[in-house]
């Protein structure tokens, strides 16, 4: 064992730094954050064990509950929406067969992924604002009545999708057109001299090929699915805080603004937990499809 080491010790070196990183950045403050859960945490003086005591508040808080449904509504909306949206944009711009066209396209829905959640929020109240906004505008050009958006709960969830979905459905569009290019050309070719039209070869031939890609970006988006904050932070207003106020939000106000770190730290921990059993739950069924597919 030792003479493994020996031999095998430039890699390990190699490997140290990332080790290191890991340990300080990521298990560090996940184990000290369980340990402010499970405590009366106080900034001073002594934080005395009260064990799982938040725990149960928290499963008790209706406050809770409501700020979950509020985070898996928009979560799930953006995910989904978003995904799908995506997905239909690359395959829409792998026909612009204008090589210049196709790419100012992509720059152009690639840009506001490249904005910040304050520029974001700001663009987007403006565009919706009722006395100037430009939707406000377009629906009295039609006869229509002003509508104040940002202060009415009906809307709240699907402008927090819509907006979250122009954000990002550029970074996920350039991924799947990628992925796009690396399928074989001969497939298509030989589809084509079978007689199948261009939604067929997509059907049959594109979103198979995709399949791999598919499942790596819903991945990714599902790890975020419980952690948005900076769009709630910056576009929710009192009107419409009860469907708008997300789990991060809502430890961040109990933490930082109420000074409650045990609490929030038993918050945090228990997305946490979630968010785990989400990855580890779709990785679980997508492999268990793709032995049956075997």
């Amino acid at each position: 064992m030792l003479g493994k080491i020996r031999k095998d010790r430039t890699i390990y070196l190699f490997l140290l730094p990332a080790f290191l990183y890991f340990v300080i950045f990521l298990y560090y403050p996940i184990a000290r954050g369980f340990i402010m859960s499970v405590q009366d945490f106080k900034l001073i003086g002594h934080s005395p064990f009260i064990g799982f005591e938040h725990y149960s508040k928290i499963l008790h808080d209706r406050e809770f509950w409501n700020v979950l449904r509020n985070t898996l509504v928009i979560g799930g909306g953006n995910l989904i929406v978003g995904l799908f949206s995506q997905l239909v944009l690359a395959l829409l711009l792998n026909e612009i067969s204008i090589v210049g066209f196709k790419r100012f396209v992509q720059t152009v829905v690639y840009i506001p992924n490249l904005f910040s959640w304050v520029v974001v929020g700001g663009i987007w109240i403006f565009l919706l604002a009722p006395d100037n906004g430009l939707v406000n505008e377009l629906i009295k050009l039609f006869g229509g009545q002003p509508i104040s958006f940002m202060t009415k709960e009906s809307y709240a969830w699907p402008i927090f999708i819509l907006t979250n979905t122009w954000k990002t459905v550029g970074y996920g569009c350039i991924i799947f057109l990628a992925a796009i290019t690396n399928i074989d050309p001969q497939l298509y070719e030989a589809a084509y001299i079978d007689g199948a039209g261009r939604w067929l070869q997509t059907i049959h031939i594109t979103l198979p090929g995709l399949y791999d890609t598919i499942k790596t970006v819903f991945l990714l988006n599902l790890m975020g699915v419980l952690n948005i904050f900076d769009q709630s932070y910056i576009m929710t207003n009192p009107a419409i805080i009860n469907k708008t106020d997300v789990i991060m939000t809502y430890t961040y106000r109990t933490g930082i603004q109420q000074f409650k770190m045990g609490y929030a730290a038993a918050v945090s921990f228990i997305v946490l937990i979630m968010t785990l059993v989400l990855a580890l739950g779709f990785l679980r069924s997508s492999n268990f499809m793709s032995s049956r597919e075997m």
